[in-house]
């Protein structure tokens, strides 16, 4: 697997961890956990599947140890204990509910359950994330810029997003093109807080996907800076110029990643 290919994993990973753990509310709030995200994200990991009873399982064995078993609901809890255990304690039928003992085991599992919800979730995210080798070159960076450029050059919109989310991930940038409120741009950059409280905006890669084309903004936007605000939009609506635009983006977004490794 190309080092491409292994930063989208780690990306996908994150994002389905991140849309299951989105997806949960409180207690009694009725809302359902996002099984297909978490479905997705447990074929990826270390967990195998296995149906019992009426549970959805999903069990990863630890050597000398419990095996942790998964029980796909809303709860999402993570047990070390036993296939069978799990089974009386989520799903007991009538011969097990009259036997003291295993009542006073289903009325609690805090023996066994390691965890739940979001901590559960994030357990599985590591799994998926073991062994992936996340190290790279220059030429690493460097394949990922021309392949930007390339899909710029054929106003391959796919492509060129999925570069700027490749350059994000490694400069640890965020998707901007909500919050900064732009129409019909993908935005990716910094963000900070000023001292004053106020959030910073910046550096951006603003690419407007209508036209093709992609603009580079050195100095961070504050969030209630009117002026710097308006003159981002002049610089979205081609009115005025970036300090970088083009596939020239693409090169200055490549050196950030390889300073920022040496």
């Amino acid at each position: 697997m190309s080092f491409k290919e292994t930063l989208l994993k780690k990306i996908r990973i994150d994002r389905l961890a991140q849309q299951a753990i989105d997806s949960m509310g409180p207690s009694g709030s009725g809302r359902k956990i996002d099984k297909a995200a978490m479905t997705s994200l447990l074929e990826m990991s270390s967990y195998g599947y296995r149906r019992e009873r009426d549970l959805d399982l999903y069990i990863r064995d630890v050597p000398q140890e419990s095996p942790r078993i998964l029980v796909l609901d809303n709860e999402l809890p993570i047990y070390r204990t036993t296939t069978a255990d799990v089974a009386m304690r989520k799903s007991p039928t009538v011969k097990e509910m009259i036997n003291i003992p295993n009542v006073l085991k289903i009325l609690s599992d805090k023996d066994v359950k390691e965890s739940k919800k979001e901590d559960s979730v994030k357990t599985v995210q590591e799994s998926c994330l073991e062994g992936l080798d996340l190290s790279f070159s220059q030429e690493d960076i460097e394949q990922i810029a021309a392949d930007g450029r390339t899909a710029l050059e054929n106003g391959d919109e796919d492509g060129v997003v999925e570069t700027l989310t490749l350059f994000a991930e490694l400069l640890e940038w965020s998707l901007l093109s909500g919050a900064l409120s732009i129409g019909g741009q993908h935005i990716v950059g910094r963000i900070d807080e000023a001292r004053t409280g106020e959030t910073l905006y910046g550096p951006l890669a603003l690419y407007d996907p209508r036209r093709n084309l992609l603009r580079f903004v050195e100095t961070p936007v504050g969030s209630m800076d009117k002026k710097a605000l308006d003159a981002l939009q002049k610089i979205a609506d081609g009115k005025e110029k970036a300090e970088i635009e083009g596939p020239e983006v693409l090169d200055d977004l490549a050196d950030r990643v390889v300073r920022s490794k040496e």
